[in-house]
């Protein structure tokens, strides 16, 4: 059993670098392609159907690009398409979330205290939300909104909002956010197998035949890659955000979530203006900033009492003695043992867990003190931890770690105050 626990953790490690690399390759060929259109310039003595021309220099050579608005009149012999990256991305993707959180649902999915679900509810629900999503979005881009870009994507914005709201209603914090994403991943692989290969299958098949290709097929095709590249960055965020208590254990988390496809626009259409005009405009960065800050405000505004002014993600000194001196570590020791030591532990003892979470053990005093600043943040100030408040955690608990380590001068001692 204990060989078959390591196994698993190999695969998720595994399918989890799987998922990274495929995204990088996804990623990289999106911006850089979208990037490429916006730079493309008309020149004179281009061939018969070009839209126009960029010139750029790379790897100590120089490569020569030329876009056909529709297509070329021949059509070559060799053809790169690019689907694969985003195929294996999601496909990847899904294979990691049903390791770890469907496979783990009673640990990271299933919130007793905001829905009692069984173990294949949770997953119903889980593959619902993401399908759903999907199945919204195209009949959005399909529907008679479809000729106004900025009704649409204000539209698909309100549904974010909604799905956001409502996965935070049902699963984990640290669930939600990564759902919201999972489901915003999905239209983005949906984009390209349902309708940016197809239509761009159907000109080349129209070329074999010797047919002119109809301009409509990459007009669409060009519109939701354009989603896509808005997209993006938010998707990311989201997939990080379960390693971030501050990001997905407040009770604003699917405000930040929200918050964080704004960023996704202001950040895009200053490097899409940027690579169009060769310049960016100035306010995006404004904006950006004024987003980021509120999200940061919010991932505490709950916990808030009124002197306290927040504390940023610090490396910890190495004062745990005062810790273990201060006021209040009786009460926050009693409280992390009795909710937290089970797992974290060095022979836990929760059923199935086999070693401590990232190793971090919190038996003894020394132990607590050590890690008072990551118990302040996942258990005090966030509800990152225990997952699902399994062991219920009660919120006297949660005040009580953060009296002890405020009283402990936490912000001096992390040498931020």
């Amino acid at each position: 059993m204990y060989d078959l626990a390591i196994m698993w953790d190999w695969l998720a490690f595994g399918v989890r670098w799987l998922h990274v690399i495929t995204a990088i390759a996804w990623i990289g060929a999106s911006f850089y392609f979208i990037a490429l259109d916006l730079m493309l310039k008309p020149a004179q003595g281009m061939p018969k159907g070009a839209y126009g021309e960029e010139w750029e220099v790379h790897g100590g050579g120089f490569y020569h690009t030329t876009k056909y608005l529709v297509a070329p009149e021949r059509l070559p012999e060799h053809l790169t398409w690019h689907k694969w990256q985003s195929y294996w991305t999601w496909l990847s993707g899904a294979a990691l979330l049903a390791i770890v959180y469907w496979a783990g649902a009673e640990l990271f999915l299933i919130d007793p205290a905001k829905a009692d679900l069984a173990t294949w509810q949770a997953i119903g629900i889980s593959a619902a939300f993401i399908a759903i999503g999907w199945v919204g979005y195209d009949a959005l881009c399909r529907s008679p909104l479809k000729s106004n870009a900025t009704v649409v994507m204000l539209v698909l914005f309100a549904g974010i909002v909604v799905a956001s709201w409502a996965l935070n209603q049902i699963f984990t914090g640290r669930a939600a956010l990564l759902h919201l994403g999972a489901m915003t991943a999905t239209i983005m692989t949906g984009n390209v197998f349902f309708v940016i290969m197809p239509n761009q299958r159907i000109v080349v098949d129209d070329l074999k035949a010797g047919r002119t290709p109809d301009p409509k097929y990459g007009a669409i095709a060009k519109l939701r890659s354009t989603h896509n590249n808005y997209l993006t960055l938010p998707v990311l965020f989201l997939m990080l955000s379960n390693h971030y208590p501050l990001a997905f254990g407040t009770e604003y988390a699917w405000i930040i979530a929200c918050l964080v496809f704004l960023t996704g626009v202001t950040i895009r259409h200053y490097f899409n203006t940027l690579h169009a005009t060769g310049q960016g405009p100035a306010w995006t960065w404004g904006a950006t900033a004024v987003l980021l800050v509120v999200m940061a405000w919010l991932s505490t505004a709950s916990s808030w009492d009124g002197d306290y002014e927040g504390l940023e993600a610090a490396e910890m000194t190495p004062v745990a003695l005062r810790f273990a001196q201060a006021p209040g570590f009786d009460e926050a020791a009693i409280a992390v043992r009795g909710r937290c030591s089970m797992c974290h532990a060095r022979e836990p003892v929760w059923p199935g867990m086999y070693w401590a979470p990232k190793a971090v053990h919190l038996e003894t005093d020394q132990d607590i003190a050590a890690q008072a600043q990551q118990i302040y943040y996942q258990a005090g100030v966030s509800h990152a931890m225990p997952p699902a408040n399994l062991t219920e955690m009660s919120g006297e608990e949660r005040a009580a770690i953060r009296d002890w380590f405020r009283e402990a001068g936490g912000m001096s001692v992390a040498g931020i105050d």
